[in-house]
C-alpha cells in the first residue's frame, strides 16, 4: 500500500488551542480508494498505538476531527460514516456538535461498531474537554461523562445513529451488567438501534485448495492426507519435534483472561502431559510472538516465547494455524 500512496493536499485545522497540520494522501487497491491522514507529531514511526494514555486520547481526538475535516476538501460526501471502538468515538460527537451546521455534512449518519466494550478511552473530563474543545454541555452523565471522567466510546454510542457489534450474541451480552462494562444501561436504552453482525470471512481468500500460505493445499476429499503434511511442515519450521500424531492447538489472540486464557491455564498441565502442543500467536505492535506452553514442576505453567516474527512473515503465521 505504501508504494502506491500519493500526496493529495494539506491544510491547517484548529485543534487543542493551536493550528495543526493535516496532510492528505491516497492509494488505490482493487478499485477502492483509501485516504490517509498525515501528521508527524501524532503519527510518527510504525506503531499505531502507544503507552501514553493521555497522548492516545489526544491523538485519536485529532484523528476524529481531521477525518471529518478532510471530507469537503477531497470532495467525498458519504451517506454513512462507520466508526470503530473508542478511537473514533468522537466522530459522531463532532458530527452532531459542529459539522452538521455545514450544509456539506447535513444528512450524514454515523454507525458506531463495538469490537471490545472493555476499552472505552476514559480520561479526566477537564483534560479531555481542553483537548477536544467541546463545551460543558457534553460532559454530563447522559452524554460523555462517566463517573467523573470523559468516556469517548460512550460519546460515540450516545451520538451514533446506529450501533453494531461483532455478533448477535455479543449485542445481547453487553446489555447485561456482567458484560456491560458500566454501559449496559445506555446500551439497553438504545436497544432498538443496536444489532449484531457476525464477523465474516472471505471464502475465496481463505480457501485451502488455493491458499499460497500453506505448503500442501487440500480439499474435502484430500484433507485427511494433506493436513497432516502441513502439521509436519509447521513443526519443522518452528523447530519442534516432527510428530504426525501429536495433537496441535493454535490460537491467534492476546494472552489475557478476557480471551479465556484463564480457562486454558487450568488444564494446561494436563494437555502438556498428554503431549499436546499449544501455539499462541500474540499480536505485538508490528510483530507476532510465537509461544509454546511448558511445565515447571507439577502445576506451575508459563508461556515461553520462541521467537518474534517481523512484518513480512505475519500473514503466513497468522494463517497457517487456521488450517490445523
Amino acid at each position: 500500500m505504501k508504494d502506491r500512496m500519493e500526496y493529495v493536499t494539506n491544510f491547517y485545522m484548529d485543534f487543542h488551542w493551536k493550528r495543526e497540520y493535516v496532510g492528505v494522501f491516497k492509494a488505490e487497491t482493487d478499485g477502492v480508494v483509501y485516504y490517509f491522514i498525515d501528521n508527524e507529531f501524532y503519527f510518527p514511526g510504525f506503531k499505531p498505538y502507544g503507552d501514553d494514555a493521555l497522548f492516545e486520547i489526544e491523538k485519536f481526538a485529532f484523528f476524529s476531527k481531521a477525518a471529518l475535516s478532510i471530507l469537503p476538501v477531497i470532495g467525498f460526501k458519504p451517506d454513512i460514516i462507520h466508526c470503530h471502538d473508542w478511537q473514533t468515538g468522537l466522530i459522531p460527537v463532532y458530527l452532531k456538535e459542529r459539522f452538521q451546521g455545514n450544509e456539506f455534512f447535513r444528512g450524514m449518519k454515523a454507525v458506531m461498531t463495538i469490537h471490545n466494550l472493555k476499552f472505552q478511552g476514559r480520561w479526566d473530563k477537564k483534560e479531555v474537554q481542553d483537548i477536544t474543545g467541546l463545551p460543558d454541555y457534553f460532559f454530563v452523565p447522559d452524554k460523555l461523562e462517566m463517573f467523573g471522567d470523559a468516556d469517548l466510546l460512550k460519546g460515540g454510542i450516545v451520538y451514533a445513529d446506529a450501533i453494531t457489534t461483532v455478533s448477535e450474541t455479543y449485542a445481547e451480552e453487553i446489555k447485561t451488567k456482567f458484560y456491560g462494562e458500566n454501559l449496559d444501561g445506555l446500551l439497553t436504552t438504545r436497544a432498538k438501534d443496536l444489532r449484531g453482525i457476525v464477523n465474516g470471512i472471505d471464502y475465496g481468500d481463505f480457501n485451502p485448495t488455493a491458499d499460497k500460505f500453506i505448503d500442501f493445499p487440500y480439499d474435502a476429499i484430500t484433507f485427511r492426507k494433506e493436513k497432516s503434511k502441513n502439521k509436519l511442515a509447521l513443526q519443522k519450521e518452528l523447530g519442534l519435534a516432527q510428530d504426525e500424531k501429536c495433537f496441535m492447538i493454535g490460537i491467534v489472540s492476546r494472552l489475557t483472561d478476557q480471551k479465556g486464557l484463564d480457562l486454558i491455564t487450568c488444564v494446561l498441565d494436563e494437555c502438556v502431559r498428554m503431549q499436546y502442543r499449544l501455539l499462541f500467536l500474540e499480536p505485538e505492535q508490528n510483530s507476532m510472538k510465537i509461544c509454546s506452553a511448558t511445565l515447571h514442576g507439577n502445576t506451575v505453567t508459563e508461556f515461553l516465547q520462541i521467537f518474534i516474527i517481523q512484518n513480512r512473515c505475519l500473514t503466513k503465521y497468522m494463517r497457517l494455524p487456521m488450517h490445523f
